[in-house]
């Protein structure tokens, strides 16, 4: 199999899945996670037709993106893995979405750094919600997210557009998938980051409007 052939196949995947549920929405954007993968890689995906990445840490795509996307256009890089305050500047400048919007004092940095970016790269922003409330990972708490949510859109103006989660590892999924549809549908939000490699299908199922794949698209990391 290859890359190309594996879009197609998630594709023919999110299009099936999305059939006999009334949640789905049209068209989920079908993200390449490629963390760790290298630039003929990309490229390969890029060719078969994917335009939207994401990228968990600002130094590796600061090293590959600037020429990848110097060479291909329309392409869309999205932020999925933690944002330190300290990279705040670099990752506006470089991203279109930022996914892990998860802290009071990383949306106050945002905010401060917009202010000093008009013209910077990031025009959107996802908020983590940590469902599964495991210590161990990024994401605002449940019972906390409207507040969160709240100061990020109301008090410090943040374009944000949706929420973004990562499920437990051995849960199922889709209890996660309708508390955070549940959430963003409080709050008027229409996108839904939600779905990797493993569950995809169900987070299509439930809604999801963009899934993150990417053992899926490359194959294992080496």
């Amino acid at each position: 199999m290859t890359i190309a052939s594996n879009i197609e196949a998630i594709h023919a995947k999110i299009a099936r899945a999305g059939q006999n549920s009334p949640l789905s929405v049209p068209r989920p954007t079908l993200l390449g996670a490629s963390k760790g993968q290298n630039e003929a890689a990309i490229e390969e995906a890029i060719i078969g037709g994917l335009r939207v990445f994401g990228e968990n840490r600002v130094q590796e795509a600061q090293t590959k993106w600037p020429a990848l996307r110097a060479a291909h256009t329309n392409i869309e890089l999205h932020l999925i893995g933690p944002l330190q305050t300290n990279k705040v500047k670099e990752a506006l400048e470089l991203f279109d979405v930022i996914q892990t919007l998860d802290r009071k004092k990383l949306a106050e940095t945002i905010a401060n750094e917009l202010k000093k970016l008009p013209h910077c790269a990031a025009a959107k922003f996802f908020i983590q919600i940590n469902t599964g409330k495991e210590p161990q990972k990024a994401g605002v708490l449940p019972e906390e997210a409207d507040a969160f949510i709240d100061d990020c859109i109301n008090a410090l103006r943040l374009p944000v557009v949706g929420l973004m989660c990562v499920p437990p590892v051995g849960q199922p999924p889709s209890p996660h998938f309708a508390l955070l549809r549940k959430i963003a549908q409080a709050h008027g939000l229409k996108e839904l980051s939600m779905g990797m490699s493993e569950d995809f299908e169900a987070a299509v199922r439930m809604g999801s409007t963009c899934v993150r794949v990417g053992t899926a698209i490359f194959g294992e990391r080496v």
